[in-house]
């Protein structure tokens, strides 16, 4: 089905009362490799980040097993005192036990201690945004929850968030919590959680994208290249303008650490894709869903 680029709006949101730019940014990369331990070039990490409120950014996504520890800790560091509209989102419930490994615990006991050293690391006294990084199977899933609507009846958090669930789960969400965003991946051609999106839209939650550069098979990448070629742009910058102009709610978090790509990546705001190029790459993800 054809589909219509949305005009592009700057900011959305979160919850009614929190108003952020939608290019915000991902602070995943400023670890080391696997995102274990500390990142190659620190000072240009912690660059990256003072640059991303020069810019005007002020959204920044994170969390505690980012390293684990390190990326909360570089942004309290380039960061603190923070701008007073600046919107930190952490999250918790996955452990690490090495490089590129993510074992699941959404446990209440491990969510206390996750959201604690979170707080105490980033130097607040209450997350604006607090996400579930992973629903437990080994748990129910209310037990999750019981514990999110607790610490945000504490004070503790402002506004809750879900990463990569289903519609259903959503909703399971909704009986206990108000839920303001959803982080799924999602990209031009990788549209496994379209509908999500479209939830989350009909919803007035916010949609944040991880992994939003897409996966790069042959067809992509040749339709990339024709577009962007026609833009000026790279590759990457049209990737993320699609994924402005696909719904109002998508929030974008491209990560990177170092301060050319992060400017890179803020340019694609301004790249007003046609009717004709947008639907180009459309066409690429609409094999993976169900229109």
């Amino acid at each position: 089905m054809a589909q219509t680029p949305k005009t592009y709006t700057p900011t959305f949101s979160l919850g009614a009362d929190v108003t952020v730019n939608r290019m915000g940014y991902g602070a995943m990369r400023i670890t080391g490799d696997g995102i274990w331990g500390p990142p190659k070039d620190r000072e240009e990490c912690l660059r990256v980040l003072q640059k991303t409120v020069e810019l005007g950014i002020n959204f920044i996504d994170t969390a505690d097993s980012y390293g684990p520890h390190v990326s909360e800790e570089l942004i309290a560091e380039a960061l603190y005192p923070y701008p007073k509209d600046l919107v930190i989102g952490t999250k918790g419930g996955l452990l690490r036990t090495g490089p590129n490994q993510w074992p699941i615990n959404a446990k209440p006991g491990h969510l206390k201690e996750a959201l604690e050293g979170s707080l105490q690391r980033l130097k607040l006294d209450r997350i604006d945004l607090y996400q579930l990084h992973r629903v437990d199977p080994e748990i129910p899933f209310e037990q999750t929850l019981e514990f999110l609507q607790d610490v945000q009846e504490q004070g503790l958090i402002k506004h809750i968030g879900l990463s990569e669930v289903t519609v259903e789960q959503i909703q399971q969400a909704q009986k206990f919590v108000e839920i303001v965003s959803v982080q799924n991946m999602y990209s031009f051609d990788n549209r496994k959680w379209e509908a999500e999106l479209m939830y989350c839209e009909d919803n007035a939650m916010a949609f944040i994208p991880w992994y939003p550069l897409g996966g790069g098979n042959l067809k992509a990448q040749q339709t990339l290249d024709q577009i962007s070629a026609k833009y000026n742009a790279s590759n990457h910058q049209i990737a993320l303008s699609w994924l402005l102009h696909r719904s109002p709610n998508i929030l974008l978090i491209p990560g990177t650490s170092k301060v050319k790509h992060l400017e890179e990546n803020f340019q694609a705001a301004s790249i007003p894709l046609s009717e004709d190029d947008y639907e180009a790459l459309n066409q690429i993800g609409s094999d993976t869903f169900i229109s």
